[in-house]
């Protein structure tokens, strides 16, 4: 008999037992289990890549870590520009014509630029979006690694800023300025990689594989390139395409005057380069560089980048802003300027926005 006179059946203690294993049974399992998840993301799947030190988490993207990867993708791809050139295995061929019945080169030095420049960026940043002016063959892809090491002058000049990865867009040229590689006008070719982030370009590396001269900036946060000293606004240098400089110099010379130079010059990396100082003895200098037609935007997102990173302005000829979203061509010509009253430029050439749509 128990005590107190309370008498236990044996069903009574069979579900007392049950009911306290499973008191038992709960905490100890929410211990466990919470063991088991501390150790799962504690230490990285066997087998499985550990996440590197100091990168962004998933979903994010460090635009420093970009910038760097950028201009290494540049230089790789002014690697096979330079090779190709040099050993005189072009393949040029026509791969259509422009708006304004030129016709369009491509060339070996585009193909393998462009795949060795979109498998660097694609296999360090797999997130983000890549638009490049060459197709991409799946059946000839290469694998290209990145040590995602920073180089010392990025590290010294740039800081740590991490953005959405689907708020970015990558825009790469791998060749520009085609049709002046196929003369062997070596001075004018570049290659290009732009960041933009949300429509803004925010990062610009322009690389010339013959001298092995980079320019890169980042707006918010630092360049390699400055502007130069001092700018003529009263009579411009203006540097336009080599295809089409006589309409610019009609206009430009009843708007400035008679004493206006028109600088005929091919690869729009090349027309910014000369609104910068650039110490390059092929490098010409100009105060300011129009387009009055049609162009791609992976020709001029690089350039915009830098540009807007110093200070300077890139638009449309009605003054618009280029957004590096959507279509992959910009329908309002451009006008771009540094340290110059950049709307007092648009507001002198009105008439140059009618042809570039044309």
């Amino acid at each position: 008999m128990a005590p107190m006179g309370i008498r236990l059946s044996p069903l009574g203690m069979a579900v007392f037992c049950l009911l306290g294993l499973g008191v038992l049974y709960h905490l100890y399992s929410g211990f466990l289990a919470g063991r088991f998840a501390f150790f799962m993301l504690s230490e990285p799947a066997a087998g499985g890549p550990e996440t590197p030190r100091g990168s962004a988490p998933a979903g994010a993207v460090d635009l420093r870590e970009l910038l760097a990867v950028s201009v290494l993708a540049a230089v790789r791809g002014g690697e096979e520009v330079k090779r190709v050139r040099e050993g005189n295995v072009l393949n040029a061929k026509a791969k259509g014509k422009t708006r304004e019945g030129a016709e369009e080169q491509l060339t070996s030095g585009d193909l393998l630029s462009n795949r060795r420049m979109f498998y660097l960026l694609k296999g360090a940043f797999p997130a983000v979006q890549i638009n490049s002016e060459e197709h991409v063959d799946t059946a000839d892809q290469e694998t290209v690694s990145w040590d995602r090491s920073i180089p010392e002058d990025i590290k010294q000049k740039i800081q740590p800023k991490e953005v959405p990865a689907e708020s970015v867009t990558v825009w790469i040229d791998p060749l520009d300025a085609t049709q002046e590689y196929t003369e062997d006008l070596r001075q004018y070719v570049t290659t290009m990689v732009c960041v933009a982030v949300n429509g803004k370009p925010v990062i610009g590396v322009i690389h010339k594989p013959f001298s092995a001269y980079t320019a890169w900036a980042m707006v918010d946060g630092g360049s390699n390139v400055k502007p130069r000293s001092s700018y003529n606004e009263k009579t411009p240098r203006i540097i336009v395409s080599r295809s089409h400089a006589g309409k610019v110099e009609q206009v430009a010379r009843q708007t400035f005057g008679n004493k206006t130079v028109i600088i005929p010059a091919g690869g729009a990396g090349y027309k910014v380069l000369a609104l910068l100082d650039v110490s390059e003895k092929n490098q010409e200098e100009a105060d300011v560089y129009i387009h009055v037609t049609y162009i791609k935007k992976w020709d001029i997102c690089a350039g915009n980048a830098v540009l807007r990173a110093l200070g300077g302005h890139m638009t449309t000829l009605t003054g618009e802003e280029i957004t590096y979203t959507g279509s992959d061509g910009n329908e309002g010509g451009l006008i771009a300027s540094i340290n110059m009253n950049h709307k007092a430029l648009i507001e002198k050439l009105p008439d140059l926005e009618k042809t570039s749509h044309k």
